[in-house]
């Protein structure tokens, strides 16, 4: 069985926390930012762990990671 390449996409937007859980950033926070109010900006900096119904799907994208 050859090995599946990774998808470089993906690599470059999500990482494997230590217990095997997705880690992602927040969307909306490039541009378009006067509008928002500072508190949002501030909590679109954090990162989020992805939900179970996406996590199968991606994982797929990133096996080696």
């Amino acid at each position: 069985m050859p090995k599946i390449k990774t998808h470089r996409g993906a690599a470059k937007r999500f990482s494997v926390t230590g217990s095997g859980r997705i880690r992602r950033n927040k969307a909306f926070a490039s541009h378009i930012l006067t509008s928002k109010t500072t508190k949002r900006k501030r909590n679109l900096r954090q990162s989020a762990i992805l939900d179970h119904a996406n996590e199968k799907a991606i994982k797929k994208l990133i096996p080696y990671m």
